[in-house]
Parts: C-alpha cells; structure tokens; sequence
C-alpha cells in the first residue's frame, strides 16, 4: 500500500529522531520544523529538509499552529507526526490539517476534545462500563459547591483540572481549610496554563499504582490491545521508570484490565494508537484516570515486549490501512525497562541546560536520545535528553541490563539525574516489585531531600 510521501514532524528532540527512523525505513521522506535553540540539534540534520519556525520559547515556535501548517504546504507534506506534546493534543491543529487537507497522525479533533475533558471523559468511560474513582462528573462553580462535594465524598479528594495534565492543576485536598485555601489558585492555575478554568473532584486513591494500557484502533472499527505499562515511579506526577509486563498484575487481572481498556476506546469510536490509563489501590481494584490521545513517552518498552514500531502502525492507520493484526496475533514476550534520562540536578531537579562535552554511551541496548556529545541542551523545553530502554527474557535480567548500562554511562558539562536513575533501579524495592506512586517521595524524605 502507498502511505504517505513526505511528513512533517511537528516536534523536536528524541521523539522526532524516533519517528525519522520509521519514516526512513518505509521510504518516506521528512521534514523537520525547528526554532532558534533547535537550529544545530541532531533531529534537524538527521530530517531530509528543516524549515525554522520561530524564536526558542515554544509558544512562539512548536505551539505555532499556522506556521506548522505553512511548513508541510511549503514543502508539499501530506501529513504531519506531532509527536508528544506541544500540539499533540491539540483538536485545533488537527481541524487546521483537514481544513487544508493534510493528515494528521492521530485521532479525530471530536475524540481529542472528548478526552481532553477530564470530566466528560470520566462521563464517556462510566457509560462504557469503566470503572472511574468515585467523585463528582461536572464542572464545579464555586468554592462552596466543592465544599459540599468533599464532604459527600469524604476526604481525602483530589481536586483537579479538567483539561490539565503532566501533573499541573491538582491538589490533593485533606480537609475544608485546605480545600478553601487552594480553590482559587488551582482555578486560576487551570485557566493560565490549558486556557479552561474547569475543576472537579474525585477521591483520593491512598498508595496507588499507576497502570497503563496501549491500545491500536483503525479506521474500521478493529480495536485490540499491547498489553500493559507500569508507570508508578513518578516525581509530582512526571513518570521517570516504566517497564512492561507490571510486576503488579497477574494473568487474570492483566487479561481483565486488558479488556477493560478495549471496551473504552470502542465506547468513543477511537482511532490510532492511544492509551488507556488506570489507577489501582492496593486491593488491586483499579479505575480509569485518563487517555492519552497520541503516542507516549515510554512507547519503547511496549515495541521491546510485542516486537511491533509503534510508530509505524500509527502511519499506517493515519494513511487508512486496515489493521493487519488481531488480538491473537499479538504477545507479551520478555521484560523491557525504560528510564528517563534527564538535564537536572537529582537533588533540587532543578534544570541544567549547558553544552555536552563528553558522552560515554552503553553498547548492546537501545538509546532514544535527543542529543550526543557536543550538543547544547536547551533551557527552554522539557529536560528530558534521552531514554535507556534495556530488554530480557525475565525481568531480572532487564534489571541487571540496566543497571550495567547506567553504570557505564557518563554525561560531562551538565548535571543530570543519571545517579538518581541508578539508585531506584539498584533498590531492593524496585527490584522485588514494592512500589507505588509514593516511592520517589518516600525515598527523597528518607535522605532529607526536597520534593
């Protein structure tokens, strides 16, 4: 089948060097956009054209959806890739791509708006016979009406934005003095940074873990799954390991969880690949949290464990191909680890932008990496320089893979989080499987570090 001649990558770093690699293996051509900080970065020489698009800050380059979209007609792209963030999720890109007929990689701007609302989703997924944490479904209007919703619930609550995401605009809520002391900064907060003000409540889930679900939907009603991520190990929200299978679930109640998943996305006709994300509690029940309508951070571990290109699935069914896999086809084989490589200090996890003047790498594992030796890390974007993803046939052996590779690893000229990350995988918690969302914290109490 014919697929797409050249695409736009509508995004820089890491996840745009991951989907030239696909592009480069089907034979299609790509173009790279770029700002002032990215004109020397690795993605832009390795694209087979770069148009620049603007000043460093994002909102005046990688969240500009009118020079994006000048881009692929200027270079005569016929789809563009968003990658992760910036406007991956954003249901006016992908309306401007129809207007001028260009594909956007990803699902429809209704299913994007649909999940995009927390709340209407919460909605969606309740009718579809999800599970979701026990809270109120619409808007709160006003300080007293939360009030009176905590006290129906009971506290602890989470109150949250609707439209947030990456852990901004919630706030874990024990009680009314704290409930009032937030309210209104936690509105304001939601309408500065997702331009909606809407909040709502749910339950607090006390020591959860945090478990995702791939999912691979095309344009003919074809929905099955790829199995799931553990994503527990978090800092205020931000995943930092991920592995896949969880060591948290056995075959029943991965197969139920599994299924669970596919009966959402068929519930809102989606399309493309997504994820499903659950919370559970620790008498493994589990809830819907939220979908991610686009490609994730840690798709990697998912390609480690089915042998599939995440990626190229998502350009196949973006070009109108009829999924080629049933659900039967597909297997969890082995163990694969990722863990997020990081310009911080490990300490404050303040940013620590500067120039890479030595970059000793690991052989024999995988490396998603944005930048090599040389390469100047920027202040203004997310800083995230990489991903170490190792793979066994058990999960001890992904440990020890892992550990090996971020012992030989060494990163000159900036602070990163490399120690923190051989810590975790290092500790007899993570690697007997004990661990929740609250294990980041618990460890960085335990050696009088802040948060």
């Amino acid at each position: 089948m014919s697929y797409f001649k050249k695409i736009v990558i509508a995004n820089r770093g890491e996840i745009a060097r991951r989907i030239i690699r696909t592009c480069n293996k089907m034979g299609i051509q790509t173009v790279a956009v770029y700002s002032d900080a990215d004109q020397d970065a690795c993605f832009v020489r390795e694209a087979d054209e770069a148009v620049h698009i603007g000043p460093s800050q994002a909102k005046h380059s990688y969240l500009q959806i009118e020079k994006i979209i000048a881009a692929a007609k200027q270079t005569g792209a016929d789809a563009i890739h968003p990658g992760y963030g910036f406007v991956s999720e954003n249901s006016g890109f992908s309306r401007r791509c129809a207007e001028e007929e260009i594909t956007f990689i990803g699902p429809s701007p209704e299913v994007i708006d649909m999940m995009g609302s927390k709340i209407e989703a919460r909605k969606q997924m309740e009718a579809a016979g999800v599970p979701i944490v026990p809270g109120y479904n619409g808007k709160i209007e006003s300080e007293q009406q939360a009030l009176e919703i905590a006290e129906e619930i009971g506290y602890p609550v989470m109150l949250k934005a609707s439209a947030g995401g990456g852990g901004i605009g919630m706030e874990l809520i024990r009680d009314r003095d704290q409930l009032r002391q937030v309210f209104s900064s936690t509105m304001q907060k939601a309408d500065s940074f997702f331009g909606d003000g809407s909040l709502f409540l749910e339950k607090l889930i006390e020591n959860p873990r945090h478990i995702e679900v791939q999912v691979v939907c095309d344009q003919f009603g074809q929905a099955i799954h790829l199995f799931e991520r553990e994503c527990s190990i978090q800092r205020r929200n931000q995943k930092i390991v991920e592995e896949s299978p969880s060591p948290f679930l056995d075959e029943e109640l991965r197969q139920k969880l599994c299924e669970t998943a596919i009966r959402g996305v068929k519930k809102i006709n989606y399309t493309n690949v997504g994820t499903m994300e659950f919370i559970f509690d620790e008498q493994k029940n589990f809830y819907f949290l939220e979908m991610n309508t686009r490609l994730q951070v840690e798709h990697p571990v998912t390609e480690e464990v089915t042998g599939l290109d995440l990626v190229e699935l998502q350009i196949k069914i973006a070009a109108g191909e009829k999924l080629a896999l049933n659900q039967t086809d597909v297997s969890q084989n082995g163990h694969a680890i990722e863990v997020r490589l990081c310009a911080e200090d490990p300490k404050t996890f303040f940013p620590s932008p500067g120039k890479i003047t030595s970059f000793i790498l690991p052989e024999e594992i995988r490396l998603d990496l944005a930048v090599e030796e040389g390469s100047v890390v920027s202040p203004f974007y997310d800083p995230m320089i990489g991903k170490i993803i190792s793979y066994g046939e058990t999960r001890g052996q992904a440990i020890a893979k892992m550990e090996a590779a971020l012992k030989m690893m060494r990163v000159a000229g900036i602070t990163t989080n490399l120690e923190l990350l051989q810590d975790i995988v290092g500790d007899r918690l993570f690697q007997e499987g004990q661990f929740t969302t609250k294990y980041i914290e618990n460890r960085l109490k335990s050696n009088n570090l802040v948060l």
